[in-house]
């Protein structure tokens, strides 16, 4: 049990030295670069209409009132947090859409460099573009699944916190359900790419769950990290491919070569 999930841990981690190989990096950079550029905009703006308000909110300085002004001191930081823990709920979402046509791919060339098996070919933005459809579509099944899985979950956790005790078993619960999205979100790039479908996916998984508990948790940690979370994404995807070749077999997976 224990050591699964230390093992199913490790995978996250090995994907970060996989993430910056010749023939892999590119499927990283893209949309990191895209992820950035998105959110340090919308951080941006929300920082402007947050001064805005500020403006409006509080008197000016030539005021009787301008003594109020020592709340944009707190007032500022409050923003700042909440704007840290929108990004880490938003980010997920949002990353996973961007850059699921990529993730495809980037499983694929991470399998190819561990296997050495080419495919045949070198895949480029043409492909990316032709995987939009599809990788949509499986996304939106995905963001379904999950809000089925959660939902009994975020019950529990509201009915919780009026309970002692009930509402560590509900955190714990909850943890267990992130991490176990997490690790199913991640393989299924490198499954899919075998022609697994998604309960097929999930049925595989559930046969070493704790090595996907342990996957989700390293995952869900990092993802709290701020500036760290922005490679979370292609990093788990690298691991979860080395995992699911080594692990559960793949059928490419005959022999891996050394890093």
């Amino acid at each position: 049990m224990i050591k699964n999930s230390i093992t199913g841990a490790s995978y996250f981690f090995r994907g970060l030295s996989l993430i910056n190989k010749p023939g892999i990096r590119r499927f990283v950079i893209i949309p990191l670069i895209l992820n950035i550029l998105i959110f340090g905009a919308l951080i941006a703006y929300g920082y402007q209409q947050f001064g805005d308000l500020l403006d409006w909110l509080l008197p000016d300085e030539d005021s009787w009132l301008s003594w109020f002004n020592w709340l944009r001191w707190i007032l500022i930081p409050i923003f700042i947090s909440v704007a840290a823990v929108a990004v880490f709920f938003l980010f997920t979402i949002v990353a996973n859409f961007i850059g699921a046509p990529f993730n495809s791919l980037l499983a694929d060339a991470v399998e190819q460099h561990l296997t050495g098996n080419k495919n045949g070919s070198e895949k480029g933005m043409r492909d990316v573009i032709a995987a939009i459809g599809p990788t949509m579509y499986s996304e939106f099944k995905k963001m379904l699944y999950y809000i089925v899985l959660s939902s009994p979950f975020i019950i529990l956790f509201v009915i919780a916190l009026l309970i002692p005790l009930l509402n560590l078993v509900a955190s714990f619960a909850w943890l267990l359900v992130t991490a176990w999205i997490l690790a199913v979100q991640y393989c299924d790039y490198p499954f899919d790419n075998h022609d697994v479908d998604f309960s097929q996916l999930r049925q595989r998984l559930g046969k070493k769950r704790f090595m996907a508990f342990g996957f989700g948790g390293a995952t869900m940690l990092m993802m709290a990290i701020p500036i760290v979370n922005f490679i979370v994404m292609p990093t788990a995807v690298a691991g979860a491919t080395a995992m699911a070749l080594k692990e559960f077999e793949l059928d490419a997976a005959k022999e891996l070569h050394g890093e």
